[in-house]
Parts: structure tokens; C-alpha cells; sequence
């Protein structure tokens, strides 16, 4: 006797694979690019917020001693108390930060006081890491 129902195939055919390929080659095309160009926007974001930390520190730092670290001491005067002149007076015992961070794209950002565009410019050279190349993110910018 036969069982009812013996004939039925188990798996799949070569056609429903592909067209599940397909399928998923599409939403690839569609999803990929969005979530790739959303990483180098969320790097400029993050840049964006630590100069911004960066800059309010430094206005603590001149509250407290009555102006900003010079270029040659650069932000490492908010970390330890800088040895050359000027010298700060009121520096707060343990510095005003932990340490420096880098910019999201593991380069140290570029301090200048006095700066080209104000009292200090704070610059993120980007994903290059070239000042010239147009890609910064500044103070001036935020």
C-alpha cells in the first residue's frame, strides 16, 4: 500500500532559492549605502560635541586663570598644569580633564591661541587628517 501523501518534496527548488536571493540582494542595495554614509555623519557629530566639550573646558580653564592656554602649551594644559609662561595661578588640582581626547578619527585636534578666527580655534582635520583639505570641523563651525 501506498501512503497518501509520499509524493510530497522536501527542500526547496533552485527558483524559490533565487528568488529569495534576489530578494535579499535588493533590500542590500537599498539598506547598505544608508547605513554606511550614516557612519561618517555620526563621526562628524561626535567631533562636533568634543569640540564643543573641548572649547567649554577652556573657558573654565580662563575663568579660573584669567586666559586661555597658549598654542605651545596646547591642550595638555587642561590635563596638567602647564611649566611654561604664562603660568596659571588658580589651576584646579588635577587638571580640568582626564586626558585629551582624540577626534573620532584617531588624530589629535589642532589648538591655536590666539586663533586665525577668535580667541582659540580648536580644529578637526576629519577623515583625512589634512588641515587644507576643506574637510575640518571647527569651533567656528558649531
Amino acid at each position: 500500500m501506498k501512503k497518501i501523501g509520499s509524493n510530497k518534496r522536501k527542500g526547496f527548488t533552485l527558483v524559490e532559492i533565487l528568488v529569495v536571493v534576489v530578494i535579499l540582494g535588493m533590500l542590500a542595495a537599498i539598506i547598505i549605502p544608508n547605513v554606511v554614509g550614516q557612519t561618517d555623519e555620526a563621526r562628524r557629530t561626535l567631533a562636533a560635541t568634543q569640540i564643543k566639550e573641548i572649547e567649554n573646558t577652556l573657558d573654565i580653564y580662563r575663568l579660573h586663570n584669567g586666559f586661555y592656554p597658549t598654542t605651545e602649551q596646547g591642550l595638555e594644559a587642561l590635563v596638567t598644569k602647564p611649566t611654561t609662561n604664562p603660568q596659571p595661578k588658580k589651576y584646579t588640582e588635577g587638571g580640568y580633564m582626564k586626558k585629551v581626547p582624540l577626534d573620532p578619527w584617531g588624530n589629535p585636534f589642532i589648538y591655536r591661541s590666539p586663533g586665525d578666527k577668535g580667541l582659540v580655534d580648536i580644529i578637526c582635520c576629519g577623515p583625512d587628517g589634512e588641515e587644507s583639505t576643506g574637510n575640518n570641523i571647527t569651533n567656528h563651525d558649531i
